[in-house]
């Protein structure tokens, strides 16, 4: 029997695979879905947004204020992304800014599941998990609180591919 970072590492491929073989344990938006949920979204949290431009959080944030979205970064460890204050919690920033359409997650895919419970918590619609996040757990508890779940997707590059024209 394989244990530890072996086992791990195996649990992780197999994730990724059930996303994209789509044979988790809850629905996983197809891009008909997607391209819905980006017609309509108007308000995103963005889990993990930062302020350096190395990081890939900062280059989304920035493609969708550009898209025309009201975007909110939440991070405990920013004050502000593009001049737009951060919250260090969803919860937060839903109390002071106003409810979000999507809860938009740049995290670890082990680090997810409190983001779902907030996503649920607050009222969103929509989790989404980065391109290589994956969490089925997250995704049960958004599935089961009424959202709908993306994985493995970037928000950015699926606006471009799905929206343009």
């Amino acid at each position: 029997m394989t244990s530890g970072p072996a086992r791990d590492e195996r649990d992780r491929t197999a994730a990724f695979l059930d996303v994209q073989e789509g044979r988790g344990p809850v629905p996983i938006l197809d891009d008909a879905g997607i391209e819905r949920v980006l017609r309509e979204t108007h308000r995103i949290a963005v889990v993990g947004a930062s302020s350096n431009p190395d990081r890939p959080s900062y280059g989304v944030f920035r493609s969708l204020v550009a898209f025309g979205l009201d975007c909110v970064p939440i991070n405990p460890n920013e004050r502000a992304v593009l001049g737009v204050p951060a919250f260090p919690t969803v919860v937060e920033a839903a109390e002071s800014t106003g409810p979000f359409d999507m809860i938009d997650v740049f995290r670890r895919s082990e680090l997810c599941v409190p983001h779902a419970r907030q996503a649920v918590a607050v009222g969103a619609w929509v989790l989404w998990l980065q391109l290589g996040v994956v969490n089925w757990e997250a995704a049960t508890i958004a599935n089961d609180g009424g959202l709908a779940v993306v994985m493995d997707r970037c928000t950015a590059i699926e606006w471009g591919r799905l929206r343009a024209g």
